[in-house]
């Protein structure tokens, strides 16, 4: 299917009789939309889509569904809320989905063994904290909260039935993360194959013009394409959102790889935890996550080039997101405790705990993986030049090996990280 809507997507975009000629405000609008996004399917569809919202003065419905798997999110999940946000203020109708029915099955995303399921009273736990913490971001008073299992429910066996047969085993194989599991001889369940055609099926109970979602789940939301056409609805169209490194600016956010910033940490906590990012991680920070305009971040950009210190730049970033997930007296208090702390040179007593995997851990990843330094070679050069302690004690070995424990690591006297370390895998 991916290889199928890929070249429908190609041939619309390169053809430009195929783009419609919008007005200026649609192109700001398409502006504001492309900003971040990775891609777009498709897009001469969706200019067409905002010619006739705007005609007809109705507002395209958006749709984006996540599944409560966990009672936090991360501020790699406002990645896409922002986007949301975004087109929210442009006039559309948002429709936030809790995937309490599909959640049963587990997402197989960027698995590489079955998803175990969780139970509907775990899910029930998750989902009620889920529409609270995403209307930081969104405004909870123009937005559309939807449950699957209204409509998936009511599916029965004989709908499950109908549903499974719109799409072929080999059309499931063309996803990247069932070709991996079954080219490696790793089990496929066969309810997992169910989990793109539930959200697919999504789109037509709710008859979307957009979704969004990661670049992982593309799959999934070209299949809402697909399902809308066999059921006689315009295709939705489709906007991916990149995946946002964690702290460690290599992984993408995980609390599974404790490179994670929760929105509903403490204000303090999320202020440091921004701060310890790498100078290149913030612009990408901006981008996705910053309410200002691309303008505004050019700005800041040329600023830096000119000799601002691009610490001062990333404690306006952090103000910004402290603010708008706390509020702006929080955002000034995480301020003051963090420059107290800066101009002491004194180690914070509540940095909050990285997990790093598994020992062994050579000194020098430890501190890359951290966020303290962005490269081995800055690492190394950190360590011969006697800028590095561990549990207060200066590092002179670039090959010292970590075993399993917590430490604290510092670099210079005002970058700190406590990290952990779990035993080594047997």
């Amino acid at each position: 299917m991916r290889a199928q809507a890929s070249s429908e997507a190609q041939g619309s975009l390169d053809s430009p009789a195929m783009m419609a000629s919008l007005p200026p405000e649609l192109e700001q609008a398409m502006a504001l939309i492309r900003r971040g996004s990775e891609e777009i399917l498709v897009e001469s569809e969706l200019q067409n889509k905002l010619l006739r919202a705007h005609a007809s003065k109705t507002p395209l419905r958006v749709k984006l569904g996540l599944d409560p798997t966990a009672p936090d999110l991360h501020l790699g999940h406002t990645v896409v809320l922002t986007k949301l946000r975004q087109l929210q203020d442009l006039g559309h109708q948002v429709i936030f989905l809790v995937g309490d029915f599909t959640a049963l099955i587990g997402d197989p995303t960027g698995r590489n063994a079955t998803r175990p399921p969780l139970s509907a009273e775990e899910i029930a736990v998750n989902a009620q904290t889920y529409f609270q913490q995403a209307s930081l971001v969104l405004d909870p008073n123009k937005t559309e909260v939807r449950k699957n299992s209204e409509w998936c429910e009511a599916l029965g066996a004989q709908g499950m039935i109908r549903l499974a047969a719109q799409a072929t085993v080999a059309r499931m194989l063309e996803r990247d993360d069932f070709t991996k599991r079954y080219k490696a001889g790793v089990s496929i369940s066969v309810h997992e194959f169910l989990y793109p055609l539930l959200q697919g099926y999504d789109s037509v109970a709710l008859k979307a013009d957009l979704e969004l979602g990661g670049t992982d789940q593309k799959f999934n939301l070209l299949m809402g394409r697909e399902l809308q056409k066999d059921a006689g609805q315009p295709p939705q169209c489709v906007l991916t959102m990149p995946l946002l490194e964690g702290l460690d600016g290599v992984e993408k956010m995980s609390k599974s790889k404790g490179n994670y910033i929760g929105i509903a940490e403490p204000a303090a906590e999320m202020f440091g935890k921004l701060m310890s990012i790498s100078d290149d991680l913030m612009w990408r920070y901006f981008l996705l996550l910053s309410s200002r305009s691309m303008a505004q971040i050019e700005a800041l950009k040329a600023e830096a080039l000119a000799g601002r210190n691009p610490r001062d730049i990333k404690v306006d970033l952090a103000m910004e997101l402290v603010e708008r997930f706390h509020s702006r007296a929080a955002s000034e208090q995480a301020l003051a405790e963090f420059e107290a702390r800066f101009k002491k040179g004194e180690c914070p007593t509540d940095l909050p705990l990285i997990e790093l995997g598994h020992a062994p851990l050579s000194v020098s990843q430890a501190l890359k993986q951290a966020g303290l330094v962005s490269s081995g070679s800055e690492a190394v050069r950190s360590i011969e030049q006697g800028g590095v302690r561990l549990n207060g004690e200066r590092v002179s070995d670039r090959l010292l090996e970590l075993s399993a424990g917590q430490y604290i690591l510092q670099v210079g006297k005002r970058r700190f990280a406590r990290i952990d370390l779990k035993e080594p895998l047997s």
